[in-house]
């Protein structure tokens, strides 16, 4: 149940002790409309893959070599094991070899098992190489703060994935799609999820920034105080609250607040819960004022005011007809 408006906040030891402050950025990633495809290549091959808006792309290379170039970065060579994810929809070119010629992706020939699952054969007959690639789109907005910090490419070589996790998950993939039993294409989101975190976690470890949102999320003390926020964003916090619950003076917690994260607690605050109404508009029919209460509002007019702000728009606009 959720916690009701303006609940009494608990102290620091009360709050979950394994809280995870990227948890909830990640889930407001929504990740919907996975394209599978499975690639069977011979070299020489190379793939031209157009830039797609708010989607990413993620290559796993089952076997063989590839080598990926996007405009500006070194070429990446990822090997047997290996996964390359391309954030935010960047065009980028996936080869057999650095100088192979690389064709439009819409000019190859695939076999279209349904409207979400591709299987394709390419190349002059050479070595083999069998890519598997999803295509999954994602909220811009919910996850703006997130997206803001990823790379224009995030590598994973097989010693990345220990356990042989990511082989796995790929042949589950690529079973599922081309089974699509009833309830297939839901299992293959799921799995593409679970592919996008942990490259996301792998980037994030191997990551030793001391400045801007990583670096709050790591903070001993402020990352406790984003947990605080993002697992009870309708209570009515208020920086002194918010800096008894993590051990800290309210003059330091909101200086180092703002040093980190960029902007002042009561705004991150305002932005996070909107964030989350924002979400909650477009997949509930519940009146805009039991969502403002939710969210933290005693009237309509007080949570569209500040939604409007946020996002530019009203909360109707925000929703949609119907």
């Amino acid at each position: 149940m959720a916690d009701p408006p303006f609940s009494k906040p608990r102290t620091a030891s009360e709050l979950p002790p394994s809280g995870d402050p990227l948890a909830d950025p990640l889930r407001l990633l929504k990740l919907t409309g996975v394209l599978y495809c499975h690639a069977e290549l011979t070299a020489p091959w190379g793939l031209d893959l157009p830039g797609i808006a708010d989607c990413m792309a993620i290559h796993i290379v089952n076997s063989g070599k590839a080598y990926l170039d996007i405009a500006g970065q070194p070429t990446l060579e990822v090997e047997q094991g290996g996964l390359v994810m391309v954030p935010h929809g960047t065009p980028h070119q996936l080869r057999s070899a650095p100088q192979a010629r690389a064709t439009l992706l819409t000019d190859i020939p695939v076999q279209l098992v349904t409207d979400r699952y591709e299987r394709m054969n390419f190349g002059g007959g050479g070595a083999p190489t069998s890519v598997s690639y999803c295509g999954v789109r994602y909220d811009r907005l919910g996850a703006r703060r997130l997206l803001q910090v990823l790379p224009l490419v995030i590598h994973m070589d097989a010693s990345d994935a220990s356990g042989g996790w990511l082989g796995d998950t790929a042949r589950f993939i690529a079973r599922e799609a081309d089974a699509m039993r009833p309830g297939g294409e839901a299992i293959i989101t799921r799995l593409a999820d679970i592919v996008v975190v942990q490259a996301i976690r792998a980037w994030l470890e191997s990551n030793d920034t001391d400045h801007g949102w990583l670096a709050a999320l790591r903070d001993r003390q402020i990352g406790r105080a984003l947990v605080a926020i993002h697992q009870h964003p309708s209570r009515d916090w208020t920086v002194s609250m918010l800096a008894r619950e993590v051990g800290m003076s309210r003059s330091a917690l909101s200086a180092r607040f703002r040093e980190l994260v960029g902007e002042p607690v009561k705004q991150y605050i305002t932005e996070w819960r909107m964030q989350l109404a924002r979400e909650e508009l477009m997949g509930s029919r519940r009146t805009l004022l039991e969502i403002a209460e939710t969210h933290g509002y005693q009237s309509e007019a007080a949570f569209s005011r500040a939604f409007k702000r946020v996002f530019g728009i009203s909360p109707g606009q925000a929703r949609g007809p119907g």
